[in-house]
């Protein structure tokens, strides 16, 4: 199989952001507005540590689950297909040329397009995208902006 490229395709519900810092940071900064605003990480898994112990390789790649039962219960109530989706996912990953990317599906829009939640009950996630976009922000150099 031909390998992947930075500039693979994704699909357009997939939100790509640049991050303004280094793969370890970038991650470090996602944990940390993450759980100061009350979310739980449920798993860092390192895709790239997976694919070594495969006996093959992969560029930095992580994948972070992450959210808040308070927020998912309600909507898994509703409709519990929609725990296909939850927790919220997202992948922090290091292009070739060295700039660092993190991926993700706009929770509320996802979860009402695809689910037919009730917009009521996605409100607790439209704070998900600006909090990413602040966190990997170069010019966000104050975690207590997250709060």
């Amino acid at each position: 199989m031909p390998p992947m490229t930075s500039a693979a395709r994704a699909p357009s519900s997939v939100i790509t952001m640049k991050s303004g810092f280094d793969f370890e940071a970038t991650l470090s900064r996602l944990k940390q507005a993450l759980t100061s605003r009350g979310m739980t990480i449920f798993a860092d898994i390192d895709q790239a540590a997976a694919a070594v112990a495969a006996s093959t390789s992969l560029r930095p790649t992580r994948l972070l689950l992450f959210g808040n039962p308070k927020g998912g219960t309600p909507v898994m109530e509703a409709n519990p297909h929609a725990a296909l989706e939850l927790p919220l996912k997202l992948v922090v990953w290091q292009a070739p040329e060295g700039a660092v990317q993190v991926d993700y599906l706009e929770p509320a829009a996802m979860l009402v397009e695809h689910y037919g939640i009730d917009a009521a009950f996605t409100g607790v996630f439209a704070q998900v995208p600006s909090l990413l976009a602040q966190a990997i922000d170069a010019d966000q150099n104050d975690a207590a902006t997250w709060r």
